[in-house]
């Protein structure tokens, strides 16, 4: 089962379920275009080709350091599973992430200060056979989880494809798109699995 309390500093291929939340559980995305932000953001850090600035300059690009596996952006908070392919690349990535974020939001909502409750969770996930699970358990954060628009299971049903999303390592687990559908919906004789994770995300590191 997933490791508690457990986050080792520079461990390459490895997996990670990060989540993070607004402070005093407050909105982080308060409109579409708050969520389309945050998904340019993949796209600037993790996707194939260079990103620039309105100065030319490169952003910082983690393609083939770091892997988004999955996703969840709901209103207060994120879900994600990333898979750290070279060693330091999901702190650095995170750290450009959640910077670039809350500059916008601040920008855009003229505030000042933190965004987030802390930096962000991750709980290393030490066993192979908890990724199925734990992407089902992202993909099932908002109750209406199959027209939910800010999740990454439209690229598990390969329905869209981009750069920035790699979720190969866990569609390969099942025979087909409509294979891990029918494993989503079945989450009711899972519950307990679910509950594990939960409490496992609750123990897990700041970083």
């Amino acid at each position: 089962m997933p490791s508690r309390n457990v986050y080792k500093n520079d461990v390459a291929d490895s997996f990670y379920h990060v989540y993070f939340r607004g402070g005093n559980k407050s909105r982080i995305f308060r409109d579409p275009t708050d969520f389309m932000k945050f998904l340019s953001l993949f796209d600037r850090y993790l996707s194939l080709g260079d990103t620039r600035n309105s100065a030319g300059v490169s952003f910082p690009n983690y393609h083939n350091k770091v892997e988004l596996v999955s996703y969840c952006l709901m209103p207060n908070h994120v879900h994600m599973l990333l898979y750290q392919v070279q060693q330091g690349a999901m702190a650095a990535f995170m750290r450009s992430l959640l910077v670039s974020y809350t500059m916008y939001f601040n920008k855009r909502y003229s505030r000042t200060g933190p965004l987030l409750e802390s930096r962000y969770k991750a709980s290393l996930i030490a066993d192979d056979a908890y990724l199925d699970h734990i992407s089902r358990y992202i993909h099932l954060n908002p109750r209406n989880w199959r027209e939910y628009e800010y999740s990454s299971l439209p690229y598990y049903l390969q329905q869209v494809s981009d750069s920035w999303i790699e979720p190969e390592r866990i569609i390969s687990m099942f025979t087909s798109s409509h294979e891990y559908l029918k494993f989503v919906e079945d989450y009711q004789q899972n519950k307990k699995m679910l509950d594990i994770l939960k409490k496992e995300l609750a123990n897990a590191n700041e970083l």
